[in-house]
């Protein structure tokens, strides 16, 4: 049997399995869908079992397939290694109504919630999170473990660098050819700002204009 799973029965976890169980296919082999989290509240949710990570292992399976629908990305990278370490392999999730166009290539282990659009020429690396109605426009590159929260507008000719999440409607301004808009590498982009210049990597960027959050 087919051991199928989604890491993290938190909010996000349970928006995603429904997106798993449409993708997969009338049962050719049997599978088992269920939830995966390393310290489960319940036995059940939402009509799927939950295990942990070691139960998950124990139970005979002739595949092992898993989603890791957790939204802290340093937590996603330990948890894909751990999952690689024992040879467990990884799924994209998809809503059906994603819009992608031409010559979009993915990493593995995307999740792409409802109302996703990627159009042209992107690249997109390793467990990325496109939540509901987020876009990414033409000729964008993001990294490994990049976090984008819903309603998320990427435009054309942007760099988002590994680990940086973005924020509920957030707006990133389109770069130029050959001098895109960047990203750093674990930033953060804050609600509702409006992201007009490159953002220095680790750095927190709030508010229209998007600017340093200064701590007090």
């Amino acid at each position: 049997m087919k051991q199928i799973a989604i890491y993290g029965v938190s909010g996000f976890g349970r928006e995603v399995m429904p997106l798993a169980r449409q993708h997969w296919p009338p049962r050719v082999e049997p599978y088992q869908l269920v939830f995966v989290d390393d310290n489960p509240a319940a036995a059940e949710c939402n009509g799927h079992p939950v295990l942990t990570y070691a139960q998950w292992l124990a139970l005979p399976a002739s595949s092992r397939n898993l989603s890791v629908a957790i939204a802290n990305s340093a937590v996603r990278e330990h948890l894909v290694a751990r999952c690689e370490a024992d040879g467990v392999g990884f799924f994209e999730v998809r809503a059906p109504n994603v819009v992608q166009l031409d010559d979009v290539r993915l990493g593995a282990g995307a999740i792409l919630c409802p109302f996703v659009t990627l159009t042209s020429n992107i690249r997109i690396g390793r467990h990325f999170h496109a939540n509901i109605y987020s876009y990414v426009a033409h000729d964008c590159v993001i990294g490994d473990f990049v976090t984008f929260a819903p309603s998320v507008k990427c435009n054309g000719n942007v760099v988002v660098e590994d680990h940086a999440y973005i924020g509920t409607g957030a707006m990133i301004k389109q770069g130029q050819p050959g001098q895109p808009l960047v990203i750093g590498r674990g930033a953060v982009v804050g609600m509702g700002a409006v992201v007009t210049k490159s953002v220095p990597a680790g750095a927190t960027v709030v508010g229209n204009p998007a600017r340093l959050l200064v701590k007090t």
